[in-house]
């Protein structure tokens, strides 16, 4: 028989995917199957590319049986012998019905885990600027589920003792009963000028918060359109957000930024424009494959003892050389006789990561910036090997062979256009949100302009370019670059995009 594997609770946090415990994340790149909620941010899924993925999201008005299906999926893929993710939003025991499903894996036998996640109840009124004890106004605080009319006979939250215990009061899940929640506390006698802060999407670059009082807090929410999911903190503290709000005042709070890189690179910078406040909008233009026939490639490599040079132009042509080298029982010491010239610094760290230092980095990332380097070297004759992408441009073999060098191109990888790109493009572009578009190669230019089929909906946005090639690329398909990265680097993109919003 299959020995039974293990079913995790995890609590996926609140919403922001970095406040996923480092046990939570190791526990998702490890899993067979991942089990996951509505509000489960499709980042953290990404931990988990080789998993099945099942969702059992509810709405408000799901079923009650549905959670015994959750349960039988639970149980049965553990049985099968499978490592199994839980992926519940905030804490799986706070108001995340994991102590009903602990009960039901214990009951059939199959061992769990839990692992306890970053509630909502704190994280989304800290992100607001909202501490939930303070010790001059708030000794204690009150976590409520608002899921349940007070109104209702024989409620389970005894609304009029929450009326006297003082503190500060976190409803979760609240904003339906919102209305009745105020009257029963004021017909209770709590101050009618009690501050009350309502947070939607808290943790996220699309939060918006709401302040004002027990009297007024449901007509300023209605007015501003609030929906759920909702947490409302209602207490003395929540009068200190004008002075400790934090999150909504990050540089590009608010606004929305395309990520065109491919989906293994995208991470990167959409983390980096992340911890600026902005939601980056991954739209993957561009795919990085193998290349079919790997002979010329292999071929190469085993002459690297006849090569005076090997240029790296990206990280992809250091995982794809690794990547044959390795396939032939090989490592860092094939290149013992040959010096390493290196693009930027992501390249140079992708070789150092392989036990490689680069004997040359060019002070700017370019291509032609290699080239130039080398005319301080007297290369005539040097035999050079340049592993790139398979429709990179003529400029740095030209200018190497103008030098006197003998260089060996081989196309080491294949760029193509992800299948279900064209309808996300379209779709994402013209719904008219998005501040910036962002390219960090010629091909990503190309690609969405082709996608597009012009470059229309591309120029109703701030266009941010990482380098000179990209913005010529740019230029001849009539997109218009409103910023040039100074640095040609994913970090100097994620300035540039700082620097274009910010002139707003």
């Amino acid at each position: 028989m299959t020995a039974s594997g293990t079913v995790y609770l995890v609590g996926a946090g609140p919403g922001d995917p970095g406040l996923i415990t480092a046990r939570g994340a190791d526990l998702l790149r490890g899993a067979d199957v991942v089990v996951y909620d509505r509000l489960v941010s499709s980042e953290l899924l990404a931990l988990a590319p080789g998993a099945d993925l099942i969702y059992v999201g509810k709405e408000p008005d799901t079923p009650g049986e549905f959670q015994a299906f959750i349960n039988e999926q639970l149980a049965a893929n553990a049985r099968d012998g499978k490592s199994v993710v839980r992926l519940k939003g905030g804490d799986p025991f706070v108001f995340g019905r994991g102590g009903e499903e602990a009960i039901a894996l214990a009951e059939a036998g199959v061992p769990f885990e839990v692992v306890p996640g970053v509630t909502s109840a704190i994280a989304v009124p800290a992100y607001a600027g909202v501490p939930v004890t303070h010790r001059d106004v708030a000794a204690a605080f009150t976590v409520v589920t608002g899921s349940e009319d007070p109104v209702k006979p024989d409620p389970q939250v005894d609304w009029k003792a929450l009326a006297r215990v003082g503190g500060t009061l976190v409803v979760l899940m609240g904003w339906r009963s919102l209305p009745a929640i105020v009257q029963t506390l004021l017909e209770e006698g709590t101050p009618r000028d009690t501050p009350v802060c309502v947070v939607q999407w808290g943790t996220l670059p699309n939060q918006r918060t709401v302040s004002g009082t027990l009297e007024d807090i449901v007509e300023r929410g209605e007015a501003e359109g609030i929906t759920s999911p909702v947490v409302t903190v209602i207490g003395e503290t929540a009068a200190l957000r004008p002075a400790l709000r934090w999150f909504d005042r990050t540089p590009l709070f608010g606004r929305r930024v395309l990520v065109t890189r491919s989906r293994t690179q995208a991470g990167t910078l959409s983390a980096l424009l992340t911890a600026h406040g902005a939601e980056a909008v991954e739209l993957p233009t561009i795919a990085v494959e193998p290349v079919s026939d790997t002979s010329m490639l292999d071929a190469a490599l085993a002459e690297l003892a006849g090569f005076d040079w090997v240029v790296f132009t990206s990280t992809n042509g250091v995982d794809a050389v690794f990547g044959r080298l390795s396939a032939a029982g090989k490592d860092a010491r094939a290149f013992a006789h040959a010096k390493v010239a290196a693009i930027g610094p992501a390249t140079a760290h992708a070789l150092a990561g392989r036990g490689i230092t680069a004997d040359l980095l060019p002070a700017a990332y370019t291509s032609r910036s290699v080239a130039n380097s080398f005319a301080s070297l007297d290369i005539r004759g040097a035999r050079i090997l340049l592993p790139r992408a398979d429709i990179a441009p003529p400029t740095l073999p030209d200018g190497l062979r103008h030098m006197g060098a003998l260089v060996t191109e081989i196309s080491a990888y294949h760029t193509a256009v992800p299948e279900e790109a064209a309808a996300t493009a379209s779709e994402t572009l013209a719904s008219g949100t998005i501040d910036a578009v962002t390219f960090t190669s010629s091909s990503t230019v190309r690609n969405l302009v082709g996608l597009l089929g012009g470059a229309d909906l591309i120029n109703q946005s701030k266009v941010v370019s990482i380098g000179p090639v990209t913005s010529k690329t740019a230029s001849e398909l009539g997109v218009r670059v409103d910023r040039e990265a100074s640095e040609h680097t994913v970090r100097g993109v994620a300035d540039a995009v700082l620097e274009v919003l910010g002139d707003e």
